[in-house]
């Protein structure tokens, strides 16, 4: 039995995901978070094979939580479901630790099969997936935002889809100061001369959806 750790901001989601797989006879979702906050929480107190986690929740989220899990349970197998397309955020989830990646679009069958080969201890992507993070790691000249940190990327993908220091220093817990900072050393890592310019970047190389965030 794959005792799963289900966190998505969105109580529908959870239901969803929950009556999906409460048909599956070898998968629990033994346990539910709502924030970063709150599967840290669970992580510390109880056991679990895996953690399904949204990319997108309020406070500590995405690229971060995932690296604060693999400290906290360094065996602990991480499969991300997420909004964001997987070229924006794939390869910094596994590096930062997770072991697979889902895009929220996927039909059941592949989120149960991705559940029972991360749990086994696989990966997994998609093939485009794969061929793209190959690609990428092969270039001898990386696209400017892959030279981002994933604090940066994060940050950078807030500015271009029309979010301003205040808000974003709201969302991510940073001073607003901090978050010009990282404004600034996004501008200058980029090559960049003005936030219109960035939003321009973003949108030629498909780094926003319909419902960005962090």
């Amino acid at each position: 039995m794959i005792r799963l750790l289900l966190a998505d901001d969105h109580q529908l989601v959870r239901d969803g995901l929950r009556q999906i797989l409460a048909a599956v006879p070898d998968i629990e979702v033994a346990a539910e978070a709502a924030t970063g906050d709150e599967v840290l929480a669970l992580l510390r107190a109880h056991v679990y094979d895996l953690a399904l986690i949204d990319m997108s929740m309020p406070g500590l989220a995405g690229i971060q939580l995932i690296k604060r899990i693999k400290i906290e349970r360094p065996k602990l197998r991480i499969l991300v479901l997420s909004m964001h397309g997987e070229h924006q955020y794939a390869a910094r989830a596994l590096k930062a630790g997770a072991s697979g990646y889902l895009t929220k679009d996927s039909a059941s069958e592949q989120l149960v099969g991705a559940i029972r080969k991360v749990a086994s201890g696989g990966v997994h992507i998609t093939e485009a997936a794969a061929v793209s993070l190959m690609a990428d790691t092969g270039k001898g000249d990386a696209l400017p935002h892959t030279q981002l940190s994933d604090r940066e990327f994060e940050i950078f993908r807030m500015l271009a889809a029309g979010r301003g220091p205040t808000e974003i220093a709201g969302q991510l817990h940073l001073s607003v100061k901090t978050v010009s900072t990282h404004k600034t050393r996004i501008l200058e890592k980029m090559n960049l001369d003005s936030g219109a310019e960035l939003v321009r970047y973003a949108l030629e190389h498909g780094l926003l959806d319909r419902n960005p965030g962090p």
